[in-house]
């Protein structure tokens, strides 16, 4: 009869297993190579509670090789967290707890969402350093109230990917002694051996990037793992790697150590082999000794008494640091808004003078600080081009965690992980900064923080071809519509000052998704007072004498004042226009069907959309008979202002480009 461990790590791997055989889908080679070390972390070492998957200071699980989901989904079951064995038996099935790779917000104990492999590392890197910025702030003698490890569980797929090893620089920059990544070191991946294509020396390289690192050889050994994970605790100021050796698809007769285990199920002849051979009846299908059964409920109830000790410990905190607790309970409700009346004057009082979005979005950052002290972001090396510094304010150190701004350096992919990780740990908001044109880098994060509802603000710069002189390379052409085209992501691009503001009000109130600032380096005039409508996405800003305009001027950022300068020319030639400045379709598209049809009328089919990005996206708001002024062509260097010329962003050429929409409609004859 097999030890309990045994027997219980084998139950999970049967698990897993039997939930890929019943799919006829995913990944049984990870979960029964890593069983043994995910079972000595769950049972052994990880500090969380079934009863409450959202108590604060629960240790984070991030399962960064996310295509071995059932590993997780297994534990999850066992421990209580409210996933059946039914649930099990629905992997990848449409509608359940249980899909192809797990998700944040739809299963309980599911931490972020995982897949793309190295993300689940910045995630985790997110929430460690996350842990370390509270604990600076709210831990006092005596009272760890913020006192948890970030663990990841990854494999060669993660380290190969370059996010990783942005994230991991990061970490071991910033000293994170409570992250811990656990590396299911197989040498297989999809395509086979490892050999010839990743021999790297992982741990010598996490070793050069700061890490405190170590190897555990009998990887299907939970007493080894269980050794390595504590002396890995430690150390406390470095974060910690354990490369875990294992067998791909261990236990399977035929397939175990092969490119086959990785990502098909075994088969219903293997897998009956597979049970045979770790001591099960090949007949039973998600099977789970009771002695098992009993095992992980004693270690659970175990993990729930942690969380009423942990409670205790805020009750006294809360009588000995009343302002202190009010402060932290604000923080971990994300309690915080603009005060009453923000919106009653919404305009800066000195909005006369021309000045550039990302100036504006500076001044709105640092006056959304006052309000919002749990606040923290920073740039990927760019800050003082994006202008994204919170002033007094010290930046977030290894040496002292007390501080709002963040160095993160040129790695923009990493920024976007590690953000989306502070934001799923919960307690504090967060900002990343960078040239628009390297969103491009971000893309795979930015894409997760919508798919999580995670309420991440981009803040993006140099937002054109208003870049000027730095040409093409830097120049953002097709960025705009590639942002939009995610779903659940709100993009706005202010026209002045006081949009910006407006901006910065909606980025921190919408609470379910990320939104992008599009900033531009030039200046821009200041808009006459009706921009309080960009709350809306998008407003009336110049109206037609008329109750139907001869045509409506669309646009958005810099081109809303030449879509202003064009009204002007087309009043003098007898041409009533009015001009709509659009900041956001996203939250324009979420306003009632009567706001937008005042707005854009169906019965004025003349229009034009201006903007210097590309074209796709704006034919829905042009229509089939309209034109939209766009660039799809790549930029060239030079003066700014020449380059607006060059390109047709002019009131001239606006203009003539309602002029030539209108006659076209009126089948040829001039208004």
């Amino acid at each position: 009869m097999p030890d309990i461990d045994t027997l219980t790590i084998n139950s999970i791997r049967l698990l897993c297993a039997d939930a890929v055989q019943k799919a006829n889908s995913g990944h049984p080679g990870l979960p029964l190579g890593a069983a043994p070390a995910a079972y000595a972390l769950w049972a052994k070492a990880l500090k969380h509670c079934p009863d409450d998957p959202a108590w604060p200071d629960r240790d984070r699980f991030v399962l960064s090789a996310g295509h071995g989901s059932t590993l997780l989904y297994s534990l999850l079951h066992l421990f209580g967290y409210g996933l059946t064995i039914d649930d099990l038996k629905q992997f990848r099935q449409i509608g359940s707890k249980t899909p192809g790779h797990p998700e944040y917000g739809h299963t309980a104990g599911v931490e972020t969402t995982t897949g793309p492999l190295g993300q689940g590392i910045g995630n985790a890197v997110g929430m460690a350093f996350a842990e370390s910025v509270l604990a600076a702030r709210f831990n006092k003698p005596g009272f760890p109230i913020v006192d948890h490890y970030t663990y990841a569980l990854c494999g060669d797929g993660c380290m190969m990917e370059g996010v990783s090893q942005e994230a991991a620089s990061f970490a071991g920059a910033q000293k994170l002694g409570k992250l811990i990544v656990l590396y299911d070191s197989n040498g297989i991946t999809i395509e086979g051996s490892t050999a010839g294509i990743f021999e790297d020396d992982v741990p010598a390289r996490f070793a050069a990037q700061g890490w405190d690192t170590r190897t555990v050889a009998a990887g299907g050994d939970p007493d080894a793992v269980l050794s390595a994970i504590n002396a890995a605790k430690a150390v406390a100021d470095k974060p910690s790697l354990i490369e875990i050796k294992t067998v791909i698809g261990y236990g399977s007769p035929n397939k175990a150590g092969k490119q086959s285990a990785h990502g098909e199920p075994l088969g219903a002849g293997e897998l009956s082999a597979t049970k045979s051979a770790l001591g099960f009846d090949p007949d039973k299908s998600f099977y789970v000794p009771e002695e098992v059964r009993a095992h992980i409920a004693g270690i659970a109830a175990g993990l729930n008494k942690a969380r009423a000790d942990h409670d205790a410990l805020i009750g006294r905190y809360k009588s000995e640091y009343p302002e202190d607790y009010a402060e932290y309970a604000k923080w971990m409700s994300d309690g915080y808004d603009f005060p009453e009346g923000f919106l009653e004057d919404y305009a800066f009082a000195d909005d006369t003078k021309p000045v550039a979005s990302r100036i504006g979005s500076e001044r709105a950052l640092n006056e959304a600080a006052e309000y919002f002290p749990n606040l923290i972001g920073g740039s990927g090396d760019l800050a003082p081009s994006t202008k994204t510094i919170i002033k007094d304010r010290p930046f977030i150190a290894a040496a002292d965690r007390n501080g709002s701004n963040i160095h993160f350096g040129v790695r923009e992919h990493a920024m976007g992980a590690i953000a989306n990780g502070v934001a799923a740990h919960g307690g504090l908001r967060i900002y990343v900064a960078g040239f628009f044109v390297f969103s491009d880098y971000m893309k795979p994060s930015m894409r997760l923080a919508a798919m999580m509802g995670l309420p991440v603000v981009h803040i993006f710069t140099h937002d054109s071809i208003g870049v000027g002189e730095d040409g093409g390379t830097h120049q953002p052409i097709e960025q705009i519509s590639a942002i939009r085209g995610i779903p659940g992501f709100t993009l706005i691009r202010p026209a002045d000052l006081n949009e910006t503001r407006l901006a910065w009000y909606l980025a921190l109130t919408r609470k379910s998704g990320p939104t992008a600032l599009i900033l531009t380096r030039q200046n821009l005039a200041p808009l006459s007072g009706r921009s309080i409508g960009a709350l809306r996405g998008g407003y009336v800003l110049a109206d037609s004498a008329k109750d139907m305009p001869d045509v409506i001027l669309i646009a958005t950022g810099s081109e809303v004042a030449t879509a202003v300068g064009a009204k002007a020319i087309l009043t003098e030639n007898g041409v009533d226009a009015r001009v709509v400045s659009m900041p956001s379709f996203e939250i324009f598209e979420e306003q009632s069907a009567e706001y937008k049809e005042s707005v854009l009328p169906k019965a004025v089919r003349a229009r034009v959309a201006v903007e210097a990005g590309g074209a796709l996206g704006w034919h829905k708001y042009a229509g089939l008979d309209g034109a939209v002024i766009s660039i799809d062509e790549f930029g060239a260097s030079g003066p700014y202002a020449e380059l607006f010329k060059k390109y047709g962003f002019t009131p001239e050429n606006v203009a003539e480009k309602a002029t030539e929409v209108i006659n076209g409609l009126n089948g040829g004859v001039s208004a």
